[in-house]
């Protein structure tokens, strides 16, 4: 059995947000962070450090970025819908809550000959759904060797 030394690279992402269902395309700064790591063969895990956006992988094209993703959201977390949370902070987002949490903080994926394995058409992505503009931190490692 072989023995290999891992190594963790760790960047922080700063994102300036608009709330409200925003799209930020993260793509370009992870292959950075992995190129810059050395890691050939590993993980990377992006996590929003937050409770109101989610992290994911979508094609970044203007009908999903503008309208589709925000539309299916409003579907089944309404923003004028009627939230528990908001009785308790009555800070009018508990549909932010809840859609972050469909979503989920995070996303990892695997890194092979020291490029990120995502498809053609396919980049990651962050989506702000707070009710107002923020500056998101997005911790992203890179683990392997």
């Amino acid at each position: 059995m072989a023995y290999y030394k891992h190594m963790v690279s760790q960047k922080e992402i700063q994102v300036k947000t608009k709330g409200n269902c925003d799209i930020v395309n993260l793509t370009e700064e992870t292959m950075e962070a992995v190129a810059k790591s050395g890691i050939v063969s590993g993980t990377v895990t992006l996590f929003n450090v937050g409770s109101t956006a989610g992290i994911t992988t979508t094609e970044y094209e203007p009908g999903l970025v503008n309208y589709d993703i925000a539309a299916a959201f409003e579907r089944v977390a309404p923003q004028n819908g009627a939230y528990e949370h908001e009785k308790t902070w009555h800070d009018n987002n508990g549909h932010s809550h809840v859609r972050a949490s469909l979503l989920g903080p995070s996303l990892s994926v695997p890194v092979v000959d020291g490029r990120l394995t995502l498809g053609t058409w396919q980049q990651i992505i962050l989506v702000d759904f707070d009710t107002r503009a923020r500056t998101r931190k997005v911790v992203c490692q890179i683990v392997g060797k």
